[in-house]
């Protein structure tokens, strides 16, 4: 929890000087950059969170890997976090920033799950059904096919998730019957 907090300072901080220089879509880039960059390397994470490793050689190695590849408020933003101690929360303040960006540009993230991928008018209808819940927000759809859920659909936005695939109504009627104190007695 606490070091959510802090990522939520941070971003909030970099999202402060972002808007003040007029760079926060360059910001959002460069930071998305370095989540993905982070999440498919195993030995930068590692050696981001190795406490073993000082901190001006962890500054040298993310400055020789993004070095030319990010601006300037985040190439300083790294430094500012690593001479804190704090580079292990990278990862989350990149994913703090784009929270704070979103809410920033009054963006709503819809993720659709369908067993089959949904067509053009269908997909606007979704958008058009979360428009009315959220007005005054631009609705961007996400949409991921799961042939898993076997029919139906699941829509998440934000913390709310509404569930209609036939897989979990047949969970639930599994665990109807198995709860059954109906025992035949022949």
């Amino acid at each position: 929890m606490r070091n959510q907090q802090a990522a939520y300072r941070y971003a909030k901080s970099l999202m402060d000087l972002a808007l003040e220089r007029g760079q926060m879509e360059q910001v959002r880039n460069d930071l998305q950059l370095m989540l993905r960059t982070i999440a498919s390397n195993e030995d930068l994470r590692v050696m981001l969170k190795s406490p073993v490793i000082r901190a001006d050689q962890k500054q040298r190695a993310l400055k020789r890997l993004f070095e030319g590849h990010v601006g300037d408020i985040v190439r300083q933003f790294v430094i500012v976090v690593t001479r804190k101690g704090r580079e292990e929360l990278i990862p989350e303040i990149a994913r703090a920033f784009e929270e704070l960006y979103l809410d920033q540009k009054n963006i709503i993230i819809c993720r659709i799950t369908t067993a089959v991928k949904l067509d053009t008018a269908e997909l606007e209808k979704m958008r058009a059904i979360t428009a009315t819940r959220y007005p005054g927000k631009t609705i961007e759809l996400h949409e991921t096919v799961d042939p898993a859920i076997i029919g139906g659909g699941i829509i998440q936005v934000g913390d709310l998730q509404w569930d209609a695939s036939i897989r979990t109504k047949l969970h639930v009627i599994r665990r109807t019957f198995a709860e059954n104190p109906y025992i035949p007695k022949f």
